[in-house]
C-alpha cells in the first residue's frame, strides 16, 4: 500500500511538472506571439506615419503652388491695371512735358 502511496505521488509529481512545462512553453509562445504582434503593429504605425507625411507634404506643395499662381495672377492684374493707367495718362503728360518745355524756350529767349 505504500509504495501504492509513492507511486500516486510520483505519478501525480510527474503530471504537475509536465503542466508546469506545458504552462511555461505556452507562457513563451504567447509572448513569441505578442513580440511578433507587436512588432507588426510598429511597422504598420511607421507606415502609416510615412503615408501621412507625405500625405500633408503634398497638400503642403500644393498649397503652396496655389499661393505662388494667385499672387503671380495678382501681380499681373495690378500689373495690367498700372499699365492701362499710364497709357491713359500719356496724353497728359506729353502735353505737360511739351508745356513746360515750350515755357522754358520762351523765358530763355
Amino acid at each position: 500500500m505504500k509504495t501504492e502511496v509513492l507511486d500516486d505521488i510520483k505519478k501525480t509529481e510527474a503530471e504537475y511538472q509536465s503542466m508546469v512545462s506545458a504552462a511555461q512553453e505556452e507562457k513563451k509562445k504567447r509572448r513569441s506571439q505578442a513580440e511578433l504582434e507587436a512588432d507588426n503593429l510598429i511597422t504598420k504605425a511607421q507606415s502609416n506615419a510615412e503615408q501621412y507625411k507625405k500625405l500633408k507634404l503634398e497638400e503642403a506643395r500644393h498649397q503652396a503652388a496655389q499661393k505662388h499662381a494667385d499672387i503671380i495672377q495678382e501681380g499681373n492684374r495690378r500689373s495690367a491695371a498700372l499699365n492701362e493707367k499710364g497709357k491713359k495718362n500719356l496724353s497728359k503728360a506729353v502735353q505737360l512735358l511739351v508745356s513746360r518745355f515750350k515755357e522754358q524756350l520762351h523765358v530763355g529767349a
